[in-house]
């Protein structure tokens, strides 16, 4: 991932909108909470189709970027398969960034 993105993740974080964790992330998708997930490229394929379907089922974009050290390290914690926006302007900030190639 890129700067801009890291950045933008790290401000998600200390605001509190950023949720890491299976359960957590899973738990937030299926409420209606998360608004954007990131998933780590090089999570299982397993992992990666579990996210994709309860992305699509729950209409929850999920994009794939970055890789779970990198998520461990934005998060504070060990490394992490997948990330949850639950803030509006974050999610769409991120996605944004994402989508035009910056990351």
């Amino acid at each position: 991932m890129n700067k801009k993105a890291v950045n933008l993740l790290g401000l998600c974080q200390r605001a509190g909108k950023l949720l890491t964790g299976d359960y957590q992330v899973k738990s937030a998708i299926k409420s209606g909470r998360a608004l954007l997930v990131l998933l780590a490229t090089d999570a299982s394929q397993r992992t990666k189709k579990e996210y994709l379907y309860m992305g699509k089922a729950n209409k929850v974009p999920v994009i794939e970027t970055g890789t779970k050290a990198e998520y461990g390290v934005l998060a504070g914690k060990t490394p992490r398969a997948a990330l949850a926006v639950i803030d509006n302007n974050f999610a769409k900030g991120i996605s944004e960034v994402i989508v035009r190639g910056e990351a």
